[in-house]
């Protein structure tokens, strides 16, 4: 077992960039991922939400968030997500404003997450390039919501008391 260990880690790198995507997986499998979770409200008291299309948890509205990576602030990685999946810049509390264990029982590839939700205000507007067009909704596109979306995806529906219901 050593030696395939140390193979990896051969071939790895520097982890602090994140894994490729087959050995993250493996790892999803081994034990729970912390996250972090953006909660972004306007002054109108909605909530920003984005748009999810993928093989573990989409189709569906999700709170934007991300994986920490090995060695990565919580408050770093906060700022990636607000960057990657808005394209802005946020501000956030300097706690978690609930920590939630968010688990699939019947899924063991990313089926196991320690969520850690912030509290967060836009310090920049979101790209307006990425905003919902009316007539159709692609992955990574963004919205407001003044309620829980139907469509909102089961694991963030921890959320709905926040977001309204």
């Amino acid at each position: 077992m050593k030696e395939l260990i140390e193979a990896i880690k051969s071939e790895l790198g520097d982890s602090r960039s994140g894994l490729p995507e087959d050995l993250f997986l493996f790892i999803s499998q081994l034990t729970p991922m912390i996250n972090v979770d953006l909660l972004i409200r306007n002054e109108l008291g909605e909530t920003l939400l984005t748009w999810r299309e993928d093989g573990f948890y989409g189709p569906g509205w999700h709170v934007p968030g991300g994986i920490i990576r090995f060695k990565e602030k919580a408050s770093d990685r906060i700022r990636a997500v607000a960057d990657k999946e808005l394209g802005a810049q946020v501000t956030h509390g300097e706690h978690p404003l609930r920590v939630t264990e968010m688990m699939n029982p019947n899924r063991d590839v990313r089926g196991h997450f320690i969520s850690l939700l912030y509290s967060c205000s836009l310090s920049s507007d979101p790209s307006a390039q990425l905003r919902v067009k009316r007539n159709s909704v692609k992955n990574g596109e963004w919205d407001w919501f003044s309620r829980c979306p139907e469509n909102m995806i089961h694991q963030h529906r921890v959320y709905s008391d926040l977001i309204g219901i």
